[in-house]
C-alpha cells in the first residue's frame, strides 16, 4: 500500500524554496557547486540547479558524487569534478532522502579533504533515523517513520512523487 507524502506540485514548491534558501546563503558567490549523490540525489540536484539558474547570475555548477550506498567505506567516494578544483568553493551536497545519514556523512567526509568556503547539505525528505551526526541544512519535509517503512522518491517529467510504503 502506498501513502502519498508529496505530490508533483508540492515537490516543485519545495525545490523552489530550497533553491532560494541556497541562493540567499550564497548571494555574494560567483559560483555555487551543487553536488548530487548519484541516483535520486543527482536528479534532485539537477532540479535545484535549474531553479538557481533562474534566480541568480552566479555560475551553478553540477557535480556528480558517486559511491556504493550499501558500502561507501569500501567503495570510496568519487566526484565528477576533481577535489583540487573545488578548493575555496561553496558546495551544497544533495540527496533525495536522509535516512541513517551514512551516504551524506561519507559525502561530507570526501569534500572535507580540501579546504572549502562553505559546505551545506540539502535533502527532499529527512526521515530522522540517523546513526551519524549529520543534518540537512535545507530540507523539503521532515518525516517521522518506522524503520520498516520505505520512502520512495520518483522524479519523472511532470509526475514527481514521494510516497511511503
Amino acid at each position: 500500500m502506498q501513502n502519498k507524502i508529496l505530490s508533483h506540485q508540492e515537490i516543485q514548491h519545495k525545490i523552489k524554496r530550497i533553491a532560494y534558501q541556497i541562493y540567499e546563503a550564497n548571494v555574494n558567490e560567483k559560483e555555487i557547486v551543487i553536488a548530487g549523490i548519484d541516483g535520486g540525489g543527482l536528479k534532485f540536484a539537477k532540479k535545484i540547479q535549474s531553479v538557481l539558474r533562474e534566480v541568480t547570475n552566479s555560475d551553478i555548477v553540477l557535480c556528480k558524487v558517486s559511491m556504493d550506498k550499501k558500502d561507501p567505506l569500501q567503495s570510496g567516494v568519487s566526484t565528477s569534478i576533481p577535489l583540487e578544483e573545488l578548493t575555496n568553493k561553496s558546495i551544497v551536497l544533495v540527496d533525495d532522502v536522509l535516512n541513517s545519514g551514512t551516504t551524506l556523512i561519507y559525502g561530507v567526509h570526501h569534500f572535507l579533504k580540501t579546504p572549502l568556503k562553505r559546505l551545506k547539505t540539502a535533502v527532499l525528505v529527512n526521515r530522522n533515523h540517523k546513526k551519524y551526526p549529520v543534518k540537512a541544512d535545507y530540507k523539503g519535509i521532515s518525516l517521522s517513520t518506522s524503520l520498516q517503512e520505505h520512502v520512495h522518491v520518483h522524479f519523472e517529467a511532470k509526475k514527481d512523487m514521494v510516497y511511503l510504503d
